[in-house]
């Protein structure tokens, strides 16, 4: 679409609900050969890397209640690396077409830290729209 500000580079992760993490560590890394990337305690979820992606594993067991539809849903969202990131323009253009979006915050993704912000498409599916890697010295060291 012309003067569409959000230009994708490349799927970043995907986050998989599972209710036995020892079971699905076991085949994402012993079968399909993904490495963990790093492990979140506090949220619950470890993170593999799949090749330039991430697969993100997030604990559900147990009534996890943290995460909402942890039994209706196995997938919690996907995340869309963007080539570019005016976040000014992003939001106006999601705005200009009815869509809400979250806060922009800064996440943890394939290619390192970022500021990112959920929205959803039509069936309800959450979609993380991220920056890459912060430019240190563009964005004053934050």
């Amino acid at each position: 679409m012309k003067n569409c500000p959000i230009k994708i580079k490349q799927l970043d992760h995907v986050v998989l609900k599972t209710r036995n993490m020892e079971r699905s560590l076991e085949f994402y890394c012993q079968t399909l050969g993904c490495t963990i990337e790093r492990t979140v305690p506090t949220a619950l979820l470890v993170q593999l890397r799949a090749g330039v992606c991430l697969i993100d594993l997030l604990d559900v067991s147990d009534g996890n209640e943290r995460h909402s539809n942890a039994q209706e849903q196995n997938m919690d969202h996907f995340c869309l690396t963007l080539d570019d990131w005016d976040e000014k323009a992003i939001r106006k253009f999601l705005i200009e077409r009815g869509h809400s979006m979250s806060e922009t915050v800064l996440r943890y993704g394939a290619e390192g830290m970022g500021p990112s912000i959920y929205i959803k498409d039509p069936d309800g599916n959450q979609i993380e729209l991220k920056k890459s890697v912060i430019d240190t010295a563009k964005d004053g060291g934050k």
